[in-house]
């Protein structure tokens, strides 16, 4: 792809495509089992490699799983899941959600937990179907394709930040082709397993999972729509000369 290329649309249209590939991510969790044919994933991350990076640093590296290399993985996680003796002292590499919760983050994770139980009829207090659902996270929710992203551990929070970046554009070409995703901390927890499933080298680390298919709309939780707060509830323009005194 040229990179200076004039843009393939009118300003109209390229605003809307755009916009709407933005917009219209979200997290899906079912999938019909129709496979991602190879060539469309390696387009997705194609796409995605251009991605800002510090100094062009390009810190990502992805692991594509299907067919029975998935299931095997798979299999292997849900089994440590269940079995709290194994799974209950595993830790995560990184800290990727606060270790105390605080307003306003603690209300907004709990309504969206809240929101999607309800959809699935999962009563507060029924840790057994809470326990099953979130197992769904290491299936990839039943989608045809799933994705590990790591990074090189001598590197710093800053990679981190160009890694969100180059996640975001995976799941924006995703949604161009008419694809859905779900990125996943769940899987961190078992990264030491991971690790040694897919061979990943001892400097890479987990950075997160993804499920990539094609959402199955019937499906009750895809009707899950989470709140984001308007622009103005987080943006401040500074655009005034600061006033002086003779």
């Amino acid at each position: 792809m040229n990179r200076t290329m004039a843009p393939p649309l009118g300003a109209d249209m390229l605003r809307t495509v755009v916009d709407w590939a933005i917009a219209t991510r979200r997290s899906v969790r079912a999938y019909l089992p129709e496979p991602v044919p190879r060539e469309e994933i390696e387009a997705i991350l194609s796409t995605a490699r251009y991605s800002a990076s510090g100094m062009n640093m390009q810190p990502w590296h992805v692991h594509v799983l299907t067919g029975p290399a998935k299931a095997r993985l798979s299999a292997a996680v849900a089994a440590l899941d269940d079995d709290p003796g194994r799974s209950g002292g595993l830790r995560e590499p990184y800290d990727y959600y606060p270790r105390e919760w605080f307003s306003p983050y603690l209300e907004r994770r709990r309504k969206v937990g809240w929101d999607l139980y309800g959809l699935l009829g999962i009563a507060k207090g029924d840790k057994q179907r809470m326990h099953m659902q979130h197992g769904r996270n290491y299936r990839f929710f039943d989608a045809p394709v799933g994705l590990f992203f790591t990074v090189d551990r001598e590197l710093q929070e800053g990679s981190l930040l160009d890694y969100g970046m180059f996640l975001q554009s995976v799941m924006v070409a995703a949604r161009g082709r008419n694809l859905h995703t779900c990125p996943q901390a769940a899987f961190l927890k078992f990264h030491r397993q991971i690790a040694e499933l897919l061979e990943i080298p001892a400097g890479q680390m987990l950075v997160c999972g993804m499920s990539l298919g094609y959402a199955d709309e019937s499906a009750i939780e895809n009707s899950l729509s989470t709140e984001r707060e308007p622009a103005s509830a987080f943006t401040t323009f500074h655009n005034n000369a600061k006033e002086t005194k003779a």
